[in-house]
């Protein structure tokens, strides 16, 4: 068996690294276009000549060593760590062909660690395009590295790359330029003060906020003979120090590199002067938005309509074949249902994963962040908040971990705290469940009702989210500095593969994530509705034939009152029933009361719920949509879905926070039970009073 290396992928945001992890270990990542997608660390497997594996860890998106967020500090801390299990044996820096100026500079202080690096410059088929050509021999003596030209969009140099990370021992490790020419007395004193440690080393551990090995700067600040800086004087001499690299990078692409600008296409700058306009930009992103939700709508109807007749039959397929007992009424009535009840959402989900993935890979994702900047801060909010809300739509965990990219603590802390307002696949769902019982199919300018509805609900959490920053700025006494910037990546058509890649693996998260508690929740909901305590639920066939002797009732009502009965004095009716006085000013029954409660798991259980309590005992074919449809609210009769009801559902599931994954990772991030506390009580008290004021008005 060969040796295993460890290669450390670094780089600025948008140089396309993730693509170039994707192509060395053929895993499946997400590729984003927009800075800070990618939070946490990334490992992978790559086999390289010679039998030698290597051990690929793709860290977050950074510009320099200077770091301004916590995802930056990860990168800091894995190279300053020789002690590290992941420490590179070898650094891969990944720049982008039209960027290479600015790329450099984190590319000559990872030398100066004294680490062998790799210089990968990307997207090499857009030179003959932008009209930039390379000598590669040039720029090779001058870096003193090994250069792998490649463009993962062709698929090609790859096999290139790994040649020279199998031969890694061959790239010189000599830093580019001697930074401490910035103060020779100051770097003097210190390398005398530490004679074993890396000259280097020590001065990011006394200039950047991280932890890491054994030196740290107390020690340093402890050391007799050695006399600190001030913050500001260190920051004067960080400037310093990233001119003098600057002027090495302009001295060696000077040569290096030729741009002949009469050969440069420019689409990008006039795309950009529609798409990111005061009044236009606006209107076309709000014109993408609608057509998205209409597809999700047109697109998945037939889809849908098969796997819901398709899961009713199954279940009344189990319950005739399989002989008669309790297993095959959990398969039956708990088990399919619960199932049903979240696979007939796959193909809507699957669609809204789509739009994004391909919003992300084309680049215009960044221009959304940059045009709501102009919106976010007078609400508190940073350009880069934008980021965690729209990612959101898809699941407040990852959102709420990609805000690690937000400098300023009070901006992070409010983008945290307001993320879950905005309205994440689980809640897709619910919304189009009770949307399809209550909103009719007709079109407005041939624009369906139901999607405009679903559209007003993800446009009024945006809001809501908006809001709550614009009263937490106003409310939290923290002192933070904020500044904003976001890059443009160029204009790309999206990568297939990527795309593909992006949906089958946020779809199916999402059905196996969602699934396990699904699964678990709906066995023990069939348990609790199927048995129950005392005389009421045990004698129930004898109470109804007592009770119904007078009436010529078929069997098959009988059957029915009979299944209802017992529901009701099951161990879940009771339950239902002790909550029923709280939820009933909001127009819903025991049933949707059980629903709430059971989808604080995940919000997502709410429809496998009602689909398990309405299955048990009941031997019709029909579809968990018709059961709902049929439902009579018991105290004023029609439907229980009704206009009224079905928009107080909708309201109360926008704002409340079900969600108890949501609630760990806020305590996870803000290393805090306050915040999430917090959260679960004003974000659940304001959903009840919206749903009570909505009721009590439309009823």
């Amino acid at each position: 068996m060969g040796k295993q290396i460890n290669v450390a992928l670094i780089g600025n945001p948008n140089t396309g690294k993730t693509s170039v992890f994707n192509a060395l270990t053929g895993l499946n990542q997400k590729v984003g276009n927009y800075p800070g997608i990618t939070v946490e660390k990334k490992e992978g497997v790559c086999k390289l000549p010679r039998g030698v594996k290597a051990h690929i860890i793709d860290l977050p998106g950074t510009y320099s060593l200077n770091a301004s967020s916590l995802d930056e500090n990860v990168v800091i801390e894995l190279l300053l760590n020789r002690n590290d299990k992941d420490f590179p044996d070898i650094a891969v820096v990944v720049s982008d062909v039209e960027n290479l100026k600015r790329n450099l500079l984190l590319f000559t202080q990872i030398k100066d660690l004294e680490i062998p690096t790799i210089l990968v410059i990307n997207m090499a088929d857009r030179m003959r395009y932008k009209g930039i050509s390379l000598d590669i021999d040039y720029l090779e003596e001058h870096l003193q590295t090994k250069i792998a030209l490649i463009s993962t969009r062709k698929n090609e140099g790859i096999e290139n790359l790994k040649q020279l990370i199998a031969n890694y021992k061959e790239v010189s490790v000599a830093p580019c330029i001697n930074a401490s020419d910035i103060d020779k007395e100051y770097f003097e004193n210190l390398q005398k003060a530490f004679p074993n440690q890396l000259l280097y080393k020590l001065w990011l551990v006394i200039t950047q906020d991280v932890n890491f090995g054994k030196t740290d700067r107390n020690e340093i600040d402890a050391v007799t003979n050695f006399k600190t800086k001030s913050k500001a004087d260190l920051k004067r001499l960080q400037q310093k120090e990233t001119i003098k690299r600057y002027q090495f990078i302009n001295n060696a692409l000077k040569e290096g590199q030729t741009i002949d600008v009469s050969q440069a296409k420019d689409l990008r700058s006039k795309l950009d002067r529609v798409l990111t306009h005061k009044i236009w930009g606006y209107v076309i992103f709000f014109f993408i938005l609608l057509t998205i939700f209409q597809a999700i709508y047109d697109w998945s109807s037939v889809p849908m309509d098969f796997i819901d007749s398709t899961f009713a039959s199954l279940s009344e397929w189990t319950k005739n074949q399989l002989p008669q007992g309790a297993f095959t009424n959990l398969l039956a009535e708990g088990i399919i249902p619960g199932l049903g009840g979240i696979v007939i959402f796959i193909p809507q989900i699957a669609f809204l994963f789509l739009f994004i993935a391909v919003l992300e890979e084309s680049g215009y994702m960044s221009r959304v962040v940059f045009l709501m900047d102009r919106i976010m801060r007078r609400f508190g909010l940073s350009g880069k908040s934008v980021v965690p809300l729209i990612s959101g739509t898809a699941c407040a965990i990852p959102a709420i971990m990609a805000t690690r990219n937000i400098e300023s603590w009070k901006e992070r802390l409010i983008t945290i705290l307001v993320t879950p307002f905005t309205t994440c696949s689980a809640r897709l769902p619910v919304y189009l469940i009770i949307i399809s019982l209550i909103i009719p199919e007709g079109r407005f300018l041939g624009l369906g009702y139901q999607a405009l509805t679903l559209m007003l609900l993800y446009l009024i959490g945006f809001g809501i989210a908006v809001l709550s920053a614009y009263i937490l700025n106003k409310v939290l006494k923290i002192k933070s500095k904020t500044f904003f910037v976001v890059e443009m990546p160029n204009y790309k058509l999206p990568l297939l593969k990527n795309v593909a890649l992006t949906v089958v693996e946020k779809t199916k998260s999402f059905v196996f994530g969602a699934g396990k508690i699904i699964l678990a929740i709906s066995i023990i909901l069939w348990f609790l509705a199927s048995y129950g305590p005392g005389d009421d639920f045990n004698n129930a066939e004898t109470i109804i034939k007592t009770e119904y002797a007078s009436q010529q009732l078929s069997e098959e009502e009988l059957n029915q009152h009979i299944a209802s009965y017992k529901l009701e004095h099951s161990y879940i009716g009771i339950t239902g029933r002790a909550i029923e006085p709280v939820i009933r000013p909001l127009g819903y029954d025991w049933k949707i009361g059980i629903a709430i409660v059971s989808s604080f798991a995940a919000r997502e259980v709410f429809v496998g719920t009602l689909a398990t309590i309405y299955s048990v005992g009941s031997d019709d074919e029909a579809t968990i949509k018709n059961r709902m449809a049929a439902e009579v609210n018991p105290i004023l009769g029609g439907p229980l879905f009704n206009f009224a009801s079905g928009i107080s559902l909708l309201l109360f599931y926008a704002f409340a926070m079900q969600c108890m994954s949501t609630l760990a990772i806020v305590k996870r991030e803000t290393n805090s039970w306050k915040w999430p506390t917090l959260q679960l009580f004003i974000m659940s008290g304001f959903a009840y009073i919206v749903a009570l004021l909505a009721f009590q008005f439309l009823k």
